[in-house]
């Protein structure tokens, strides 16, 4: 593998179609299988669109942080500022580098910068229920499960189409110290 030296900065709107093709080849359609992060099983359709990460650039609360090696765009999260807590989502590592601690220091990065920009005192994100490996991922990386549940937007394909029947969303909570 070749080296890889990760550098950051906040999206713009020229960067959308890259963005909106990371997150669907980490989460979606056979690309995604090329990682361990993949929902192909789960749902299929879309991930998010254009329109879903321009709404995100231009909220005043969010910032779209990404990772760059070599100036391609390899992992992106989002960070939205909800009162004292920073809510974390839009999270893809493109799936040819998954399984090689990228997500752990993106992660790391994350937190460190919801700290410097909002003071944040907590991190919030929520994970369909049924992703066990991952959410075993993220417990290892300090977020806590809470029990509490979110219905899946079924019928809304903008979040993709559901292979089964029984999916929601749990609340993971990390204290950010």
């Amino acid at each position: 593998m070749p080296t890889v030296e990760l550098t950051y900065r906040t999206a713009t709107e020229a960067d959308v179609p890259a963005v909106v093709e990371l997150i669907e080849s980490a989460y979606r359609g056979d690309a995604s299988r090329a990682g361990w992060t993949t929902e192909a099983d789960l749902l299929e359709g879309q991930r998010t669109d254009p329109e879903g990460v321009t709404a995100v650039l231009r909220d005043a609360d969010s910032r779209l942080l990404l990772a760059e090696n070599a100036g391609e765009i390899v992992a992106c999260c989002q960070l939205e500022r909800r009162g004292d807590h920073v809510y974390f989502g839009m999270f893809a590592v493109r799936p040819t580098l998954q399984g090689g601690g990228f997500g752990k220091v993106i992660m790391a990065e994350a937190e460190r910068t919801a700290r410097a920009e909002w003071d944040a005192a907590e991190m919030r994100m929520t994970v369909i229920r049924q992703r066990d490996e991952l959410i075993a991922w993220y417990e290892r990386r300090g977020f806590r499960r809470t029990g509490t549940m979110f219905p899946f937007p079924y019928g809304d394909e903008r979040f993709g189409i559901p292979q089964r029947a029984d999916l929601e969303f749990e609340l993971l909570v990390k204290e950010l110290g």
